[in-house]
């Protein structure tokens, strides 16, 4: 008899399935999404466009956005859109200690305070508020009331100032919508006509001034600080170019230094300027940004 030959049964092909993601991891990812999203994009964002941009049901993202708003990462303004806020480097020091911004920022703070004795700052916009995330003290007696996570006004301070002075002109005017522009002092600027001018002047010198308008007898001179992020020159103008920094990059900081104003005038301010725009440039190339032109 012949040999008995193997039979070779068929393999049933199973359909192959992508593993499915449990209701609360995907919960987790869509509201990192989120927070990615208004983190790359910087301007004020629905819930409709944040569901269409993200392909998520509007009911979930509102969920989400509502979620995250008690939560304190994001805010809402007076249109109903939505912000990141400074929640993500407050959680800790630590995770303010791994920003590459103020690792690159803390030797020229010190030396900044070497050469002028004069208490430095580095600072971040959130808002309408400039947040101090570094800070390196007068070795003098005279010393500011300021310390690491202080929140400062916009409008009234010089590294507020230099923050703002980038913002693109729909980001800018979502901030003042409806807001009225506290007066500290007598130098303050309160009008927002004027303030868009201060800010005007500010991006053709690269060097912001507070000349006691935020606090009576203290003057802060601040100038931007640039990443090699996004530049500009993709439309707009000269106007959106200086904005963007012509080219230098995004403006991620500001560096400052602050002292009593009776001690900083005539070749004593030109002293100083000059060492902040020559810190804020820098820390501008160590960050990727070209810092030209500061």
């Amino acid at each position: 008899m012949p040999a008995n030959k193997p039979v070779s049964e068929p393999v049933s092909k199973m359909p192959s399935r992508t593993p499915r993601v449990p209701p609360r991891v995907n919960a987790v990812l869509r509201g990192l999404q989120i927070l990615e999203l208004l983190a790359t994009e910087n301007h004020p964002w629905s819930t409709s466009d944040i569901a269409r941009k993200l392909k998520m049901p509007k009911s979930t993202t509102s969920y989400l956005l509502r979620t995250l708003l008690g939560r304190g990462y994001v805010r809402r303004d007076a249109a109903g859109d939505y912000r990141l806020t400074m929640k993500l480097v407050e959680l800790s020091g630590q995770a303010l200690r791994s920003l590459g911004v103020r690792e690159a920022a803390q030797p020229v703070l010190r030396r900044l305070v070497a050469e002028s004795e004069t208490t430095a700052h580095l600072a971040v916009l959130d808002g309408a508020e400039a947040v101090y995330i570094e800070r390196v003290p007068s070795p003098g007696f005279i010393q500011v009331n300021t310390w690491v996570g202080r929140r400062m006004p916009m409008h009234s301070t010089s590294v507020g100032k230099a923050l703002a002075a980038y913002l693109s002109e729909e980001a800018l005017d979502s901030i003042l919508a409806g807001r009225e522009l506290e007066r500290f002092t007598s130098k303050t600027i309160f009008s927002p006509a004027k303030l868009k001018l201060e800010l005007k002047k500010i991006r053709e010198t690269g060097i912001s001034v507070d000349d006691e308008e935020n606090t009576p007898g203290i003057l802060c001179v601040a100038a931007p600080i640039f990443s090699g992020g996004s530049s500009a020159g993709a439309g707009g103008g000269a106007d959106r170019a200086d904005r963007e920094g012509a080219g230098r990059g995004e403006v991620v900081a500001a560096v400052s230094l602050t002292g009593p104003a009776q001690l900083t005038k005539g070749d004593r301010l030109t002293f100083v300027i000059d060492r902040v725009k020559g810190a804020a440039r820098q820390i501008s190339q160590s960050l990727g940004g070209r810092g030209k032109g500061i």
